[in-house]
């Protein structure tokens, strides 16, 4: 049996998602350590911005381009010694260029859409595209 498809989670929602559970996000490359293999995308919401530690281990080697927005495809793991949680990323791509606050409403209306077909759907707030 297929697992299921990864939902899109924003960086700010992250931290509320299982151990294990796949997910898709995006965020600028801020950071990148070639030896450690991790890179830290950030993001920012209102006036709070917010960091995620990505694991690149299995997309290694890729060309990265700090200042970037990037879409990451992976597992969530909550590691020891590390505050908040780290992604596991099995796909990184640049997607500079993109509307991104588009793509948020875009995000928003599928997440309305889907609670309407299934409302005992638990995905996560806001629901409503009209708060965007």
């Amino acid at each position: 049996m297929l697992p299921h498809p990864a939902v899109f989670h924003f960086p700010w929602e992250i931290h509320l998602i299982k151990d294990g559970a796949s997910v898709r996000t995006s965020g600028r490359l801020t950071s990148y350590k070639p030896q450690e293999s991790k890179a830290i995308l950030s993001t920012q919401q209102s006036s709070i911005w917010y960091q995620l530690t990505v694991q690149t281990t299995l997309v290694e080697p890729f060309q990265p381009i700090l200042g970037a927005q990037y879409l990451v495809l992976g597992e969530i793991e909550k590691a020891e010694g590390v505050s908040g949680v780290v992604l596991c990323a099995r796909a990184l791509n640049c997607v500079d260029g993109v509307d991104l606050a588009l793509m948020q409403q875009a995000i928003l209306e599928q997440r309305y859409f889907f609670k309407e077909r299934k409302p005992e759907l638990n995905i996560l707030e806001p629901l409503s595209p009209s708060n965007v």
